[in-house]
Formats: structure tokens, C-alpha cells, sequence
């Protein structure tokens, strides 16, 4: 079983429309523009398409901010970059990212509800999640975490209704390895990012990392990759950004050893050299 884990690519294009002068569209544009630019490439996502496509794992995860302002544009950028992708015969999950979710904006709003949808594979609305499916011989459990915040906020929260269906669905015998597709880290070594960046109400899906309940928890939002694992490979992993590095995470359940084999690769590189392990924080 070999999964594929990639997360925030952040497309960005100018405001489209005069609402967005007076929100945090602007400020998000003028972040990418003079901050995040520098150091994000675009490109960055086709290499590492074509890199899953030459792979072909069995299952492709992206853990959001496709996008940078949640705007139409910039969606349809994103779904162009990723349509190879999309059209193949690779299981491909997407979960939103805060990004995605930026403003309480009809169109903004309605462009993330048919990307999840497209992306998907058209099997699922926005509004169903969380969800749980069977995939490689995995359970894997995808939720969403994102919604519109205010101009000094990127954080996510864990709805009080969807804690409890995980949690019930957590309770029930495991049969095979059960991973979470999110956007926020819920374990971090060095404490969580502070109230303004992090996933509130983490406490549910952190107990249930932590307890081995749920084997692996797949996230973005931290632009620098890391991995937060046991010697089997359990725990969480951060695929970073792969605009800023260019990495993926490249993950196989080992079946016969009861193991999670995980390394970062260079997406961008001819080598397509695998790190070293040492990303853990």
C-alpha cells in the first residue's frame, strides 16, 4: 500500500472583484505577493504531479490550501495544475485547507464546494464531511476542519459533532491501519502553533493519535515538512508546502512488519532523492 501526501501549493492571482479590497482577500494577496512569493514556486506542483503519476501510488492525498484566497480564479488554476491528476486511475482525496475556506463570499464559497467535489472524484459534497472509506487496505477518515475566520486568524476548528462521529467510529474494532486526512497538525512535539494558527478542539483527534486508535494523521498547514513518528512509522506527518521545497511524502504500509515506511522526496529533482528522516520536531 503506498500513499502520496501533498499539501499546500497556495495558487495566487490578484483580487477579482472590488468586495475583495475590503476584506482579508487583500491582505492574504499582498502576503503571497511581497512574503510568500519569494520562496513558493508554482512549478513546484506540476513536478510533483508528473512524480505521482510516475509512481502511481494507490492513494494521492492533498491536505489543502490549494489556493491562497479562496478566490474562483484561483481554484481554477489550482484544478488546472492538478487535472492530470484527477483524470487518472489514482484514488486522489482532498481536504480543505484554511486557505480555501478564506471569506464568507458566495462565489468564493461555491468555487471551494465544486473543487472538493471534482477533485473528489464526484463521490462526495463538502457538507457530508467527515467521511470514511476503505482504500488499499487502509481506512482512512477525512474530515474538514476549515471555515471562514477573522482578518487575524488562519486557524481551524473541530466541530463539537464531528469529534463525536470519529470518536464512534474510532471505537469500533480496528481491522486494518485507520488514517486521518486533515489540514492542522494535532500533534506537535514543541506544543501546538499558538491560538491564532492552530486547530481548535484538537484534544479528540490528538487522544486518539496518541492512544494508537488512529495509526496515522496526514496534514499541511506548517510549510516546512516534518514527521512526528514511532519506529513503526505511527503518528503524524506534515507534507509541508510542496511550492516552497518541492517535497512529497511517500508512504507505505508495510503489511507483513505492521509498519509505516515514510520518506520525503524531492518531487523537483531528476534524482528524486529521498531524505535522509531526520525531518522529525
Amino acid at each position: 500500500m503506498k500513499i502520496i501526501h501533498f499539501s499546500d501549493p497556495h495558487a495566487c492571482l490578484a483580487p477579482q472583484h472590488l468586495s475583495a479590497l475590503f476584506d482579508k482577500r487583500i491582505l492574504g494577496f499582498f502576503n503571497h505577493t511581497f512574503r510568500r512569493s519569494f520562496n513558493h514556486d508554482p512549478a513546484m506542483l506540476d513536478k510533483a504531479v508528473e512524480f505521482i503519476l510516475r509512481e502511481k501510488p494507490d492513494v494521492a492525498v492533498c491536505t489543502g490550501d490549494i489556493t491562497s484566497t479562496g478566490q474562483p480564479a484561483e481554484f481554477e488554476k489550482a484544478m488546472e495544475q492538478l487535472a492530470p491528476l484527477i483524470s487518472s486511475s489514482i484514488e486522489f482525496l482532498y481536504v480543505p485547507g484554511n486557505h480555501d475556506a478564506y471569506v464568507k463570499d458566495k462565489a468564493c464559497e461555491k468555487a471551494l464546494k465544486d473543487a472538493f467535489y471534482t477533485i473528489n472524484g464526484m463521490r462526495w459534497d463538502l457538507e457530508e464531511l467527515p467521511i470514511r472509506l476503505e482504500l488499499g487496505g487502509c481506512e482512512f477518515i477525512v474530515l474538514n476542519e476549515c471555515h471562514p475566520t477573522n482578518i487575524f486568524l488562519s486557524s481551524g476548528s473541530l466541530k463539537e459533532h464531528d469529534a463525536k462521529i470519529i470518536s464512534k467510529w474510532c471505537a469500533e474494532k480496528k481491522t486494518k491501519p485507520r488514517i486521518l486526512a486533515g489540514h492542522f497538525p494535532v500533534r506537535l512535539k514543541q506544543g501546538n502553533l499558538g491560538a491564532r494558527r492552530s486547530l481548535k478542539n484538537r484534544q479528540t483527534l490528538s487522544s486518539l493519535l496518541l492512544s494508537g486508535t488512529i495509526d496515522l494523521s496526514l496534514c499541511g498547514h506548517v510549510h516546512k515538512h516534518f514527521k512526528n513518528t514511532d519506529a513503526a512509522g505511527r503518528g503524524e506527518v506534515c507534507a509541508g508546502s510542496t511550492t516552497l521545497d518541492g517535497n512529497v511524502a511517500v508512504i507505505e504500509y508495510l503489511a507483513n512488519d505492521d509498519r509505516f515506511s515514510i520518506s520525503f522526496v524531492s518531487a523537483g529533482s531528476s534524482t528524486q532523492k529521498k531524505k535522509s528522516g531526520d525531518e522529525n520536531v
